[in-house]
């Protein structure tokens, strides 16, 4: 009865999600399948394509970089905030949260005002003496995993708060009296405790990253195209509705690998897992 009961609890819900969010992608998905130069001449032509390959290469070593770099960060800021006193934590967690409270497109541009040759980076650069001449930092990978980033972060940090909070103390206690390191009960205790929910940030971010829009397209233009922007490009400038419908159906499967693969790996890696 409870079983029959939240099953009706979470059809209107389920019923939402079908029509609104599976079946539109799988309606895209066909549309590839159904041209008139075969089912599969959409992909083999995205793939034959040098340029559309280095589009895809670019965007996944944007997204993985970026994930890498906010695994890092956001484990060492949540660790710290997982840790501090209460009115400290309380703090520090609207510190972290306080860039989402703006938007993307707004973060974005202040770093086009950080890093541009008349921004605040180049200024301050050329009133030290470290250049001569300013510096061209725009429209650069480096500047759009930068802002990346900074974007997903505070994603980052929220994720992991909650699971470094859940580790009791006593564990940490018992490793330290049976004579383990500091750095020895964070590499056997904590790290392995915080896999899950460092699976689910970098799941989070990834996705995030590899289908962001806004940000690739201000901080690296053209020259930086990444998959994003290229489908903007072949659906609202081209036209071509078929070449765009096969660039979200390749970034479609390819997020749902990185997921299925990340679910993998967190359940191989989660000590308590059963």
């Amino acid at each position: 009865m409870k079983r029959f009961a939240g099953w009706t609890l979470s059809t209107p819900a389920t019923l939402l999600v079908v029509v609104f969010l599976i079946l539109p992608v799988l309606a895209t998905i066909v549309t590839t399948f159904a041209t008139a130069a075969g089912p599969f001449a959409p992909y083999l032509g995205f793939f034959g394509s040098g340029f559309r390959r280095t589009v895809l290469w670019r965007t996944i070593q944007v997204s993985l970089a970026t994930t890498a770099i906010s695994v890092i960060i956001g484990f060492l800021t949540a660790y710290v905030v997982s840790r501090s006193p209460g009115w400290l934590k309380s703090i520090l967690i609207i510190a972290a949260v306080f860039p989402l409270l703006t938007g993307v497109v707004v973060r974005s541009f202040a770093w086009l005002i950080i890093l541009g040759k008349n921004g605040i980076l180049n200024s301050a650069l050329l009133s030290t003496g470290l250049i001569a001449e300013p510096l061209s930092m725009l429209y650069t990978q480096g500047a759009v995993i930068t802002a990346m980033v900074y974007l997903f972060v505070p994603l980052m940090v929220l994720t992991l708060v909650g699971v470094l909070e859940a580790i009791p103390d006593d564990l940490l206690q018992a490793s330290a009296s049976l004579g383990a390191r500091p750095s020895a009960t964070f590499m056997q205790v904590i790290l392995p405790l915080a896999v899950p929910g460092l699976i689910v940030g970098a799941v989070l971010v990834f996705t995030g990253s590899f289908t962001a829009y806004a940000t690739p397209q201000l901080l690296g233009g053209e020259a930086q195209m990444v998959m994003g922007t290229l489908m903007y490009q072949q659906a609202m400038v081209t036209f071509d509705w078929v070449s765009a419908s096969t660039i979200a159906a390749i970034m479609v499967v390819i997020t749902i690998a990185i997921v299925l693969l990340m679910t993998r790996v967190a359940r191989r890696l989660n000590p308590m897992a059963t």
